[in-house]
């Protein structure tokens, strides 16, 4: 089977999936995980009856409150709420943008992604998702300002649960130096790379295979915000920020990255979710 080729999703030349008066939300899945971005008026409610596993939402720039189990949290801009699997609702009173990020568990809102026809033959090369460790007291909502998790030298604030990880990465200010970029790759796992801000230029370079048919040439992928970008296993990219003024990307995973949860301090809620049986902290 051919390699995933990487997927760009700019959501302003493209319909949401769903839309009211009160809320338009674009729909976007990778191999484990599905990624919702909506633009909501106050007012706007947004339930999920029966979630299998834990999900997040981070507000933009939106204000309102997270239902989840017995709790309800307030949230507003700049805030990550961790919702516990079951049911919950969100409920919207300052006009703004959030992301709710969900497994690829639930089958039905993974289906109803715009970009689902790239997964139709599945996700070669993608380990299968494997559920952490619950957390250590439980399964509830959990609130983070992540203004407070600001380390100096790391332009990374990383958040995990048992089946997502966010990396809200500060804001940039004017393009990005080409002499510092960081092209890499990762072996088994994809990336989802989310726009909130600016105009970006995604460079993704994929590996020579022994069957010559699957070779493809170098991507130079232009995006503007909010956007997607979804990379599959083993591609070498790197992304730089074009454009003037503030640009603004957060990048997704799932499962969890295990490289980055090794790292001593570098996950901002590693004291509730437990690493893996046998994973060793250097």
């Amino acid at each position: 089977m051919t390699s995933l080729a990487a997927s760009l999703n700019d959501y302003r030349h493209l319909p949401p999936q769903e839309a009211s008066p009160e809320a338009r939300t674009w729909i976007t899945r990778g191999a484990n995980f599905v990624v919702c971005y909506s633009e909501v008026q106050p007012g706007a409610a947004m339930s999920r009856p029966e979630q299998p596993d834990e999900s997040m939402l981070f507000s933009i720039d939106a204000e309102g409150s997270v239902r989840g189990g017995r709790e309800t949290v307030d949230f507003s801009a700049g805030t990550l709420v961790i919702v516990p699997p079951g049911s919950s609702e969100v409920r919207f009173t300052r006009a703004g943008r959030i992301l709710r990020l969900f497994s690829s568990q639930d089958i039905a809102l993974a289906s109803s992604a715009g970009n689902a026809s790239h997964y139709a033959e599945g996700a070669p090369g993608v380990a299968p998702p494997t559920p952490w460790p619950d957390p250590v007291d439980g399964f509830r909502l959990r609130k983070y300002d992540v203004a407070d998790y600001v380390r100096e030298g790391s332009r990374m604030r990383i958040f995990r649960c048992t089946n997502l990880m966010l990396n809200v990465m500060l804001p940039r200010e004017g393009p990005r130096d080409t002499r510092t970029l960081s092209p890499h790759a990762h072996a088994d796992f994809e990336q989802g790379s989310f726009a909130i801000d600016g105009e970006w230029m995604h460079h993704v370079r994929y590996p020579w295979t022994p069957d010559l048919a699957e070779w493809r040439g170098d991507e130079h992928l232009a995006a503007g915000s909010p956007s997607l970008l979804v990379i599959p296993p083993k591609a070498i990219h790197t992304s730089r920020n074009v454009s003037d003024g503030t640009s603004w990307l957060l990048d997704i995973f799932a499962p969890p990255r295990l490289d980055f949860s090794l790292k001593p301090g570098a996950i901002c809620n590693g004291e509730s979710y437990p690493l893996p049986d046998g994973s060793i902290v250097a």
